[in-house]
């Protein structure tokens, strides 16, 4: 059973840097992967993917600050964030698939895999 366990995350000041990580068991297979967040009252949002073509994107409101990456060896996803704003204060969940992740397709049933979510919390 192919399971998502995260971990990170926590509250930090503005501009401020967190790590979320996101550990896959349950498998050996190289699955495409994301990060999704959502802001109470707000919209899901696509944060960034990676695929299994090591191709990344990122929503433009992170590019320049977040990095996405992966150690294949630990099977284990991460998200690097740094100047971190208030309004990116959200639930984060990292995401796996068979099929590509897409930063635009964030609704729950669109995805096999999803992580357990971790707050991330930045104050002003």
């Amino acid at each position: 059973q192919v399971r998502l366990v995260q971990s990170g995350g926590g509250s930090v000041q503005s501009g401020g840097s967190l790590t979320l990580s996101c550990k896959v068991s349950g498998t050996t297979r190289n699955y495409n992967m994301g990060w999704i967040r959502h802001a109470p009252g707000k919209d899901r949002e696509g944060v960034a993917t990676i695929n299994t073509d090591v191709a990344t994107t990122y929503a433009d409101s992170v590019k320049g600050r977040f990095i996405i990456s992966q150690d294949n060896g630990e099977n284990t996803l991460y998200l690097n964030m740094s100047s971190l704003e208030p309004e990116e204060t959200a639930m984060y969940y990292c995401v796996a698939d068979y099929f590509p992740i897409t930063l635009a397709i964030t609704a729950e049933k669109s995805y096999n895999f999803w992580g357990q979510g971790t707050q991330v919390t930045v104050s002003s």
